[in-house]
């Protein structure tokens, strides 16, 4: 009622959208259902409803059913298309039986006599990365290399934030090797000598997989 009131335009559009959102799930609906513009988007997420989390299902299934699928595996993508949810289908089995396997050839060799490209776990965290709008760059030095997960979208400063907020304040610029760079030739020396390694600045937005060297003063 106050927004009715009140008599302002996105205020009593404000009203309508959680009107017609109130309706649609008592109809026994989930919220991530309900057809949304960027305005509606906004206003529902400001409420945090349970029903408007992303989701992801996971299909535990036999080995036959991992190559061929099922009538199950068809049901659950059916329902999780009409909620704009996310499937993955993995074999917990072979998942466990893969991770007994103490080399990365010896898992390569089992995946390939099953028909499998990879183990199913791959595919679940790429999943949820994916619906939860995350992804991951490198650094790398002497004594390590790390991997950090940050958010889709994020610049350079931000993503320097996660390693330490002073990194942010400070923040200078940004060494960036990419990984499909890094992997063609081999080393961080290589890459510089082929002229691939880039300096970017603070409106830089972070790919997938970058390599990075944060340079900071504070």
């Amino acid at each position: 009622k106050k927004f009715i009131k009140s008599g302002k335009k996105e205020d009593v559009l404000t009203y309508e959208t959680l009107q017609n959102l109130q309706k649609f799930v008592e109809d026994g609906k989930n919220a991530r259902e309900f057809p949304m513009d960027d305005f509606a988007q906004s206003v529902i997420s400001e409420i945090q409803l349970l029903t408007n989390k992303p989701v992801l299902y996971v299909c535990n299934v036999d080995e036959n059913s991992i190559k061929n699928g099922n009538e199950w595996i068809a049901k659950i993508e059916e329902m999780a298309a009409k909620e704009n949810a996310e499937v993955v289908v993995l074999a917990a089995q072979i998942e466990a039986d893969i991770n007994e396997l103490e080399t990365f050839e010896e898992r390569q060799m089992f995946l390939e006599e099953l028909g499998l490209e990879e183990p199913g776990v791959n595919r679940l965290i790429r999943k949820a990365y994916d619906l939860l709008k995350l992804q991951t760059y490198f650094t790398a030095g002497v004594k390590e290399v790390r991997a950090w997960t940050i958010g889709q979208g994020w610049t350079a400063p931000q993503a320097a934030r996660v390693i330490h907020t002073d990194f942010e304040k400070g923040f200078i610029r940004a060494e960036v090797i990419g990984y499909d760079d890094f992997v063609t030739y081999g080393s961080e020396a290589k890459v510089k000598e082929a002229g691939k390694m880039r300096v970017e600045g603070k409106e830089y937005i972070v790919k997938d997989g970058d390599v990075m060297h944060f340079r900071f003063n504070v």
